[in-house]
């Protein structure tokens, strides 16, 4: 069942996959408790003070509205963007709803039902979900405007630099030295190698020694191993762009 489905009410004495995920949205909201799928005294307190704060009845259970407000974030980023903007822009403004909403791991290396929304149901620490989120935000865009996708979405950096290098959609730091080329909602990739790319984000504005980023599975200190959804400017070495 969907992350964002409820098919039932839960309460104290629940046990399963989806305790977990309320576990998972409640740690997000500040309400820290063990994501261990174990509805018990803990959770319930943390459901009823979470009901408290939204001005619900406290009453522990986690029924269809409790379960709306947890997931809210999530909600948000997902509302459609009326516009008439262009491929890129759209693309911008997706990311920074996202953004808005703070998307977090939780519960360990790359899981939580934010890296699932990105990584298309998985999560752990072989799912590194920086292409995952540079895709989904891609692919929401399209879906807006009733586009065609200009390269397939994938999790992985090299797929995405390898497709858009066969569809003449991928610009090199060599030739990315003409910063008009870089336009809002391209992506960048941190390239390791001439063949390897591992890491990639949504380029936000091109100025002439540094660009501007929103990108997933990164922190503040801009490791492609990080935690968070979150906004960075970088310089040009060992960048390539994919151009829309």
């Amino acid at each position: 069942m969907s992350d964002l489905e409820l098919d039932r009410n839960y309460k104290k004495g629940d046990k399963g996959q989806k305790v977990k995920l309320f576990q998972e949205w409640l740690c997000l909201h500040g309400f820290n408790v063990a994501t261990d799928g174990d509805f018990g005294p803990a959770t319930e307190y943390g459901v009823k003070e979470f009901q408290k704060k939204k001005k619900q009845k406290a009453n522990g259970i986690v029924g269809k509205k409790t379960f709306q407000n947890l997931i809210l974030p999530m909600l948000n980023a997902l509302k459609p963007i009326a516009t008439n903007k262009p491929l890129g822009k759209l693309v911008v403004a997706y990311a920074e709803q996202h953004l808005k909403q703070t998307p977090l791991e939780i519960g360990g290396q790359n899981r939580g039902p934010w890296v699932r929304l990105y990584m298309n149901g998985n999560e752990g620490p072989d799912w590194p979900w920086c292409a995952g989120f540079a895709s989904f935000i891609l692919k929401q865009a399209c879906r807006t405007l009733n586009a065609p996708l200009p390269i397939e979405t994938s999790v992985s950096c090299d797929e995405l630099a390898a497709q858009a290098k066969q569809k003449g959609l991928f610009l090199s730091e060599a030739k990315a030295i003409d910063r008009k080329l870089i336009r809002p909602g391209a992506l960048f990739l941190v390239r390791k190698t001439d063949t390897d790319w591992v890491h990639i984000g949504v380029v936000l504005k091109a100025d002439v020694d540094v660009f501007y980023t929103i990108e997933g599975n990164t922190n503040d200190e801009g490791s492609r191993e990080g935690y968070e959804v979150c906004k960075r400017f970088r310089g040009y070495k060992q960048k390539d762009f994919i151009v829309f």
